[in-house]
């Protein structure tokens, strides 16, 4: 370094010509590098991090800038210790140190454990509560008095159910970010209150979606006049918490160009409006599955848009696995000429159809007269035949049961009368295991 700083002191040019020698700015480089030295004590927790919580190279340096004033391991390993007793993975304990490296140095007596005691209270244990504190790591780091007990309580009281309570800061990672939470929240739920919103409403909207709690009120009550003035679900109305609800998640730009797709298809605003009064939640559908759903009942199947709009719902349901399996059901029972055996026909109405009466009505009893139905369904639909062929036994189950339970009606003997009852305990776990193929038998 002496050669270059007398090189500097004697060079007779100006600065710009300087950095225009190579040799120059390596020399610079080297200079610079060896100015940088990594801060006191950082090479200690850098090698923690790697050693003790599984952290890349790369990562624990970025991590380590929070934390060059730790220099023993005393305290986060009284930290890890505590979150493994917790019943916390390596992975929970890594992920939370990624998103608040200074847990590490955090007091475990005073500062963490009281307020995982107070989570533990409302049922919050082992992973269940590792995964809530992921998501919203600032339970750690508000206070336990004066914040997180008083706004858990006003949850609880709010929602009535500690299941829920822990959806809710699952699902919100600011929900203490600006302080005691019935604060942000208490303006917003009387405003909802004061458009006719009723409790149990709220409280779901507080569980499904705590984010829009927690905006400025005036934010609020823009969107509730949007709903009631612009899209005309009136206050009081049982659709207006779910129009508030699919306003709040939807900017500005997003939901015109949900319009103009609409209106691409031939819909006035008129009837994107009309649909949304009968079932806000379509605007909240993807832009793909909107023009999939229009391209089939409009462009295929030739439905008119006030048709649509009457029934929105069409446009919910999945497309291949639903709809159009369903279609091609119905189309072979006209090619049969056997549609004239059912009561209203309509392939509107067969779709929104919950499955086993759609099996029962548009399948199962045209097994003699059109037994391809069943392989047309499953071989579209998706589904696998084991399933479908367990559905059809529960179809048939039910169907024995009918007829047994008007036996009982006409009056029988009681010998088989008890039969009967008997044999109705059994099918009852039947059909339990029926109708969930997929869950378990308990």
């Amino acid at each position: 370094m002496p050669g270059l700083c007398y090189s500097l002191l004697f060079f007779k040019t100006d600065c710009k010509s300087l950095l225009s020698f190579p040799h120059f700015l390596h020399f610079l480089r080297l200079s610079t590098a060896s100015i940088e030295k990594p801060p006191p004590n950082t090479n200690f927790i850098v090698d923690y991090l790697i050693n003790s919580l599984g952290f890349s190279a790369e990562k624990a340096i970025l991590v380590s800038k929070r934390l060059a004033h730790i220099k023993s391991p005393k305290k986060p390993d009284s930290v890890v210790n505590l979150f493994r007793n917790c019943g916390f993975s390596d992975t929970h304990i890594k992920s939370l140190v990624s998103l608040l490296p200074t847990l590490l140095s955090a007091h475990v007596e005073k500062t963490l454990l009281p307020k995982i005691r107070i989570l533990q209270e409302i049922g919050l244990t082992g992973p269940t509560l590792a995964e809530v504190l992921v998501v919203n790591p600032t339970l750690l780091t508000v206070s336990a008095e004066n914040t997180l007990l008083p706004s858990l309580n006003f949850l609880r009281t709010l929602i009535g159910n500690d299941g829920d309570v822990a959806t809710v800061l699952k699902r919100s990672r600011w929900l203490f970010n600006a302080g005691d939470v019935q604060k942000q929240m208490q303006p917003n739920i009387s405003t909802l209150q004061k458009y006719g919103v009723a409790d149990e409403r709220i409280k779901k909207l507080v569980v499904q979606s705590p984010r829009y709690l927690l905006r400025k009120p005036i934010w609020l009550e823009h969107i509730a006049d949007r709903v009631e003035l612009e899209f005309g679900i009136p206050r009081g109305s049982g659709m207006f918490a779910y129009g508030v609800d699919v306003l709040c998640s939807l900017s500005k730009t997003t939901l015109e160009k949900k319009f103009q797709i609409f209106a691409s298809f031939g819909w006035l605003e008129s009837d994107t409006k009309t649909a949304f009064r009968n079932l806000p939640y379509f605007l909240a559908l993807s832009e793909g599955k909107i023009r999939r759903g229009l391209n089939f009942w409009m462009k295929e199947l030739k439905y008119e848009p006030s048709f649509i709009a009457r029934c929105p719902k069409l446009l919910m349901f999945n497309l291949e696995t639903r709809i159009v399996p369903r279609h091609l059901v119905f189309e072979a029972l006209k090619s049969k000429n056997l549609i004239k055996n059912l009561k209203n026909p309509s392939l509107h109405k067969i779709v929104c159809l919950q499955e086993h009466q759609f099996l029962e009505d548009y399948v199962l009893q045209f097994k003699v007269e059109a037994p391809e139905l069943y392989e047309i369904y499953i071989s579209n639909s998706g589904k696998h035949s084991s399933d479908e062929k367990f559905c059809f036994g529960k179809i048939d189950t039910l169907r024995a049961m009918k007829l047994d339970m008007q036996a009982l009606r006409n009056g029988t003997c009681g010998i088989y009368q008890l039969k009967v009852a008997d044999r109705h305990k059994d099918l009852k776990i039947i059909l339990t295991v029926s109708l969930h193929p997929n869950r378990s038998n308990s």
